[in-house]
């Protein structure tokens, strides 16, 4: 579970984790086919098949369980160990090119962001929820990163970070939420091969090679 989850756990009975597992999955299902507005806490209890009061303990809003929700169905992608952070840029980055092409070709992850990016009019507050949990501290991860490249020669020291991380972030997702992924079988590697590309157009010096595990097309078939 994530560690959002954890932090509301309080005095008294323990909570069960397969309960809050149940009513996570639940809440994804739900967001992806029926969308924010006709996804509710009572539906998603009856989803889960818990009481509704069982929900209401561990989340105030809806907003701030399908925040939560999401954040938890990116789990499905493999994490960066804490000791790959210290790698080598070069290193660090090959690395993470599986995970990100893993992200990019994973149809629910697609599904999930498509539904994230269209809530902004309408749900302001699952955007501002998912924002200050989930996406801020990932930025000053990303950004601390960014500056040891420029420590360390391998991005210009004239870079701006913040406006470098929204130019990735959107190009991201993009390729998640508004470009169609036609292929009969995802590919992760194609994927990976388009950050790599992304980061060296951003100005980022890194190694060469490829990047991404193949679950589909070659990486030719798709740029």
């Amino acid at each position: 579970m994530t560690d959002s989850t954890t932090r509301r756990v309080g005095p008294g009975r323990p909570r069960d984790p397969r309960a809050d597992t149940a009513i996570l999955t639940a809440a994804v299902e739900l967001l992806i086919e029926r969308g924010i507005a006709q996804t509710s806490m009572e539906g998603i209890a009856r989803r889960a098949g818990v009481a509704k009061v069982t929900v209401y303990k561990r989340w105030s809003s809806k907003e701030e369980l399908l925040a939560e929700a999401i954040e938890a169905a990116r789990e499905d992608i493999p994490a960066i160990d804490e000791q790959e952070w210290n790698l080598p840029l070069p290193d660090l980055v090959e690395a993470m090119l599986p995970r990100w092409g893993e992200a990019l070709a994973n149809p629910r992850y697609r599904a999930l962001t498509a539904r994230l990016v269209g809530a902004g009019p309408d749900h302001p507050e699952l955007l501002s929820a998912y924002w200050h949990h989930h996406v801020a501290p990932r930025r000053e991860r990303a950004k601390a990163v960014l500056r040891h490249a420029q420590d360390v020669g391998a991005l210009s020291p004239d870079a701006d970070l913040d406006l470098l991380i929204d130019m990735l972030m959107g190009a991201m997702i993009h390729r998640l939420a508004l470009e169609p992924d036609e292929s009969s079988e995802p590919d992760s590697t194609a994927h990976a091969d388009y950050v790599r590309r992304l980061l060296r157009q951003a100005g980022l010096s890194i190694g060469g090679g490829g990047g991404g595990r193949k679950s589909g097309r070659s990486s030719n078939q798709r740029s």
